[in-house]
Order: C-alpha cells, then sequence, then structure tokens
C-alpha cells in the first residue's frame, strides 16, 4: 500500500524545533515536492518517513499504517540520496540486487527483478560494470533502480539531482517523469531546493520554511495564485510591491491599478501585489507602471530588464529586444487586470488539497 500521511509531526534536536506540526498528505500514486531553503524542514520530514529520525511528537503513517516507531527496513520504502551511496566494489547488478537479498527474496526471483529494475532506467546494458565506470546521471539511474527493485509503495528522493549538471539535470527529470507514468501506483515524496525541479515533476508542491508547512497546491495554483509572500517569491519569480486596496483594484506609489479579484482583502488596508515579470510588457496599457531602466540583461530568448519605479525594483522578462533601452531611459511597462494576485497583508499560510525560488 501507498500513500502517506503526517499528522503534527514535529522534530527537535537538542532544543531546537526542526519541523514543527507538520500536517500532509501525500496521496496513492501522487508526487508530492517539498519545496524550501536550506534549513526549512524539508529532509528531516523525509527522514522522519525513512525512520531515520523519531518525532517528538505526532505520527507518521505510510498506506494508513503507523510506521512511527519502526525500523526503517520494515516500512517498505525505497530511498535515493543525493550522493548515489552505491557499493564501489560492486557491480551495477550486485548493487541493485542489495535491497533484495536484505529482504531475503528467494534467490531464483531476484535476477529477474534486478533486470526489470535495470532496463526500467535504461540501465540494462550496464549490468557488469562498477560504479567507477559509471557517469554521474548513470550512477543516479542505479541507484533509482536499486530503490525501485524492492517494489516500494512509497519513494523517497532526496536532492537526488543536485550533484548533476544542468543539461544531465534536464534528462533525468524526464526520466523521473517517464517512471512516474510507468508506476502509478507508487507514492513519491522529491525533496528540493530546486522550484523548476518541483514545477516539472510534481503532482502536488509543499513549501516549508522555518520548519514549518507554508502552503500547498498544485505547480499551477502556486505559480498563478500564490496565497503567501514566501510562496509568491519562492515558487517561481515575483514583483511584491506594497499598495493601498482600493474598490476596484489598488493603489500603488499614488497610482490606481486595475485588478479582476481582490479577494477578501479590505478596501483601505495595506497588501501585497504579486505580479510575474514575464507578464509585464513594454508600452502602456490598462495598469501602466513607469520607471527608469536600472539593469538590462541578455538571456538568449529573452531580455531581464530592471527598472526603478518610484524606489522599487520591478524586474521584466521579455521577448529578445532589438533594440534594448539605455541605462537610466524612462520606460513604461503595463499589465492586464487578471494577470497579478493581491495577496492580503498579514494572510495566514493555508493548506491546500487537491491533485493536479529564488531570482532567477
Amino acid at each position: 500500500m501507498s500513500g502517506i500521511r503526517f499528522e503534527s509531526v514535529s522534530v527537535a534536536y537538542q532544543g531546537t524545533t526542526v519541523l514543527d506540526r507538520l500536517d500532509l498528505t501525500v496521496e496513492p500514486g501522487e508526487v508530492m515536492a517539498l519545496l524550501g531553503p536550506s534549513g526549512s524542514g524539508k529532509t528531516t520530514a523525509l527522514r522522519a518517513v525513512a525512520g531515520f529520525v523519531t518525532p517528538a511528537s505526532g505520527r507518521v503513517l505510510i498506506g494508513g499504517r503507523d510506521v512511527t516507531h519502526l525500523p526503517p527496513y520494515r516500512r517498505g520504502i525505497g530511498m535515493v540520496v543525493q550522493q548515489y551511496a552505491l557499493f564501489p566494489h560492486m557491480r551495477v547488478a550486485d548493487n541493485v540486487a542489495f535491497g533484495l537479498k536484505a529482504q531475503k527474496v528467494p534467490k531464483a526471483e531476484i535476477p529477474g527483478r534486478v533486470t526489470a529494475a535495470l532496463d526500467m532506467t535504461g540501465m540494462g546494458a550496464y549490468a557488469r560494470r562498477y560504479p567507477r565506470e559509471l557517469s554521474g546521471g548513470q550512477q543516479q539511474r542505479v541507484a533509482i533502480a536499486r530503490a525501485l527493485a524492492i517494489r516500494p509503495g512509497v519513494l523517497l528522493l532526496d536532492e537526488p539531482l543536485s550533484a548533476l549538471d544542468a543539461q544531465l539535470r534536464s534528462g533525468m527529470l524526464a526520466e523521473l517523469a517517464r517512471l512516474h507514468r510507468e508506476l502509478p501506483e507508487v507514492s513519491i515524496l522529491y525533496v528540493t531546493h530546486d522550484q523548476v525541479e518541483a514545477l516539472t515533476l510534481a503532482d502536488r508542491i509543499a513549501v516549508m520554511d522555518r520548519a514549518r508547512l507554508q502552503d500547498v497546491g498544485t505547480p499551477q495554483q502556486l505559480y498563478r495564485s500564490p496565497r503567501t509572500e514566501f510562496t509568491a517569491s519562492f515558487v517561481g519569480n515575483a514583483n511584491l510591491l506594497p499598495v493601498t486596496v482600493a474598490e476596484s483594484g489598488a493603489v500603488f506609489a499614488g497610482r490606481d491599478l486595475r485588478l479582476d479579484d481582490t479577494g477578501r482583502a479590505v478596501p483601505g488596508s495595506g497588501a501585497t501585489l504579486c505580479i510575474r515579470p514575464h507578464l509585464l510588457a513594454l508600452g502602456t496599457g490598462p495598469n501602466t507602471l513607469t520607471g527608469r531602466v536600472a539593469e538590462v540583461q541578455w538571456r538568449g530568448s529573452t531580455h531581464r530588464l530592471y527598472v526603478d519605479v518610484d524606489g522599487h525594483r520591478v524586474k521584466a522578462d521579455l521577448p529578445e529586444l532589438r533594440e534594448t533601452p539605455a541605462l537610466g531611459a524612462e520606460v513604461s511597462l503595463h499589465f492586464e487586470p487578471g494577470d497579478a494576485v493581491l495577496l492580503p497583508a498579514g494572510a495566514a499560510p493555508t493548506a491546500r488539497r487537491g491533485r493536479g525560488a529564488g531570482d532567477a
């Protein structure tokens, strides 16, 4: 059985809380990404599922079974870590077979299970090689094959791609997505600080910071309609501007801005306006922000403009410009009323159920 449930799980080290009352459900067959900066508690949550740390309070359930105090080998999980953890003196096939032997799988069954796992990860032709004879991406595939060979109900992935270069990481993301399609019954908990990995792979993303769950939803929900400033700034890229709520929108630095939805914000109250950089365009429109160019960055197919607007630096990602504005030049940027999200000041992080980072 698969599926993971955290019931008010807290973990503390030497009196310091590193995971604070986590309530979260990973549905059977779902990929849940735990996304957050270093020290946010995401790896601690994964280690609590694996059985490597014992909660100070709360329960961890796998497939409806309370595993809080069970040793790791009795939890029916597979795990892949950042540094592969392959045995250097064993050939690939022996590495993959290790967990099967530890589980006392019948000898006659092991070769077929090893071959199936290696074929699933595209490593069938490398069974006789040693880890030192493989690239980093190939070693990670072997580590995944080893985790899958035991046929786990739950697969834990702890920063599995962070040691790979950008090209290998992109390829492995595609492979993990393919594996998920081929193993729809396996629940996957994927720990990462990389927003692209989370947005690409996850059915839902749980955003964590300072040992607490801040938000949870599908990638589309968190990107298009973030509920907190932290979510807006960490999931994707965002301009966050202080505004005063008005009847039909908001006021920013004396400018009236029209918005399609102000949610439950009270007119006259302070709030934060979230605008994604790619939703800003040059020129005037329904909502125009005028300022002076502070920086221009060429990014291949796009240009990133940083524009100082009344003391606030606004970034806009534009299709590659034939002529870039000079530094200090006055420019206007505009956005549509439906392309901005109003975040009420002091909005409490709220967990949302349902299927479905940084200034880059």
